[in-house]
């Protein structure tokens, strides 16, 4: 490790302003993939301005549309024992690595890091939620931009997550047994105008829609009305735990399990 400072501000705007006097410094939430990072010296910033105080972005609550509102640090844990409205979001929350993980860990965090084979962006993509932060509101299917990337500026920060609950939805992650990461990850709601596929940990270029499979689910939501369907091999992560063409494999399974338990 290396010396830095750190801030623990109690307001949202004391943060933002911590964040906005220096390039250097970088919001911290539950810190389970900034604090490794810092360890290996791939981030080196001179200050690190923790969000965990902060109580106004935390917590769950119902909007007054009916989305499940959720504040951006709250944690993993939280979710799942909170989004009771919301039970294919909980389940998520509750499978993501361990106790451990789960207590510290924050949606907000996750969303800001993308990575690749995390779990919550398919819960965002696939609900069609909304990322809210301190200064505005960003569709998901906006929001994410390829590996590790997001439409965030310098000094944002995500405050809450709205997600509008659909009639029914699942999510199905065949997981690496070590990390709990998804090798595949699908996600799967279905609304009154449509079914949304999010699928995570397949793709070089991050959690996707798949959409042909939204097209013959909003047809006929069952897991038959997939087969024949499938995704190209091109493109997909391939690595010492599976290859390209088996994780395109995994995204048809993983869809099918899905909608079985919606």
């Amino acid at each position: 490790m290396y010396a830095f400072d750190i801030e623990r501000p109690t307001r949202l705007a004391d943060a933002v302003k911590l964040l906005s006097d220096s390039v250097e410094s970088q919001p911290l939430g539950g810190g389970q993939t900034l604090i490794p990072t810092l360890k290996q010296r791939l981030a080196m910033p001179d200050r690190l301005v923790s969000l965990g105080a902060i109580d106004e972005i935390k917590g769950i609550c119902t909007g007054d549309d009916g989305a499940l509102c959720i504040g951006g640090t709250t944690t993993h844990a939280d979710v799942a024992a909170g989004a009771g409205a919301y039970p294919a979001l909980a389940g998520l929350a509750g499978n993501i690595g361990d106790p451990a993980v789960r207590n510290r860990g924050t949606i907000g965090g996750s969303l800001a890091n993308n990575d690749p084979s995390a779990c919550y962006p398919a819960g965002v993509l696939g609900s069609g939620a909304t990322v809210v932060t301190n200064t505005r509101e960003i569709a998901a299917d906006d929001f994410f931009d390829g590996l590790f990337a997001t439409v965030l500026e310098e000094g944002e920060i995500i405050t809450e997550v709205k997600f509008p609950v659909p009639e029914k939805a699942a999510y199905m992650k065949f997981e690496q047994p070590a990390s709990r990461f998804a090798l595949v990850g699908v996600f799967v709601a279905k609304y009154g105008d449509g079914v949304r596929v999010a699928v995570t940990g397949a793709s070089e270029e991050g959690v996707f829609r798949w959409s042909e499979a939204e097209a013959a689910l909003s047809a006929d939501f069952s897991a038959g009305a997939i087969d024949g369907l499938s995704v190209s091999g091109d493109g997909m992560i391939s690595d010492l735990h599976g290859s390209g063409d088996y994780r395109a494999h995994l995204v048809g399974v993983m869809t099918k399990r899905a909608v079985a338990a919606a």
